[in-house]
């Protein structure tokens, strides 16, 4: 049985803390060194998906498979149907499941993977188009692909280079920029992205409806254009708003009368008494109708 390490001291633990500060450092600068890489390569797989009439296929071995996994979560989630296959399973039976009308987005840090070199050439007699994300352009990989994205980094994050770390970190951000900026040129929008995050809180929170949360009829505060400062005080404490619209003689609104327009008045005004509220509220509200979704406003 092999001996688990002992756990450092108390005064070796700053170590500990400065490692991990450089490993966030190496894995910053991996990502940042992808930015001045971006270019027409970026662009061309870029247009590929978008004239994609199929699905994007996303694959992936070990640690890149982790990082696979989560791209085609990414972009199925922001418009761009997609899935995962993993390579090994490919290779007996799964490569079904590939068509001629879909992207296949190949990930490799060494773009020498066994398992996904092996599936290249079935993947191209389907009639798919391959992209590549590797850190070896290269690779086996790379030479195949219809496109190529150079996701190479100059050094893992494990202090022993074995790890994959920086390099994970790198492919991963690659895809979420692939993801975003699919998302960007297809007008994806806010009440796209509700319809396809219907479970748990935040699908609750996008596609809650102004209609859902809103007061109607006697339950809104509501007084005359006449009314004076006291009887909208009184209208307010009443429904339990902490507002009451402002009407005029047709039932429009003309304003809203708010607590904080309350202690504006009376930094200003000595006797509220006979002062209208029309005197004193906010005028031109801003409204909303109630088929828009309450999130955001």
């Amino acid at each position: 049985m092999a001996a688990i390490p002992s756990p450092k001291s108390g005064s070796n633990l700053s170590s500990s803390l400065e490692l991990a500060r450089e490993v966030l450092r190496i894995e910053a600068d991996a990502i940042s060194a992808l930015i001045p890489r971006l270019g027409p390569e970026f662009l061309q797989a870029l247009s590929l998906i978008l004239a994609c009439r199929g699905r994007v296929v996303v694959s992936g071995m070990g640690k890149s498979g982790h990082v696979a996994r989560k791209i085609a979560s990414t972009m199925a989630s922001t418009g761009t149907p997609a899935f995962f296959v993993h390579p090994a399973e490919a290779s007996h039976g799964d490569i079904g499941m590939i068509a001629s009308e879909d992207i296949f987005i190949a990930l490799s840090n060494s773009g020498e993977s066994a398992e996904m070199v092996t599936i290249i050439p079935a993947i191209k007699r389907q009639g798919a188009r391959l992209i590549a994300i590797t850190g070896g352009a290269g690779s086996t990989l790379a030479r195949e692909a219809d496109v190529h994205l150079d996701a190479k980094v100059a050094q893992e994050a494990c202090p022993l280079g074995l790890a994959p770390t920086a390099s994970t970190a790198a492919a991963m951000a690659l895809g979420d920029a692939l993801a975003i900026a699919l998302l960007e040129a297809r007008g994806f929008s806010a009440d796209d992205f509700a319809r396809s995050h219907p479970g748990g809180s935040l699908g609750r929170r996008l596609l809650t409806h102004v209609r859902d949360v809103m007061r109607t009829g006697e339950e809104v505060p509501s007084v005359d254009q006449s009314a004076t400062f006291s009887e909208a005080l009184l209208e307010m404490s009443r429904k339990r708003m902490g507002m009451t619209a402002v009407l005029d003689n047709g039932r429009c609104v003309l304003g809203i009368f708010t607590d904080g327009d309350l202690r504006r008045s009376l930094d200003r005004i000595s006797d509220i008494r006979n002062v209208r509220v029309a005197e004193v509220m906010t005028h031109g509200p801003r409204t909303i109708t109630p088929e828009k979704l309450a999130s955001g406003w």
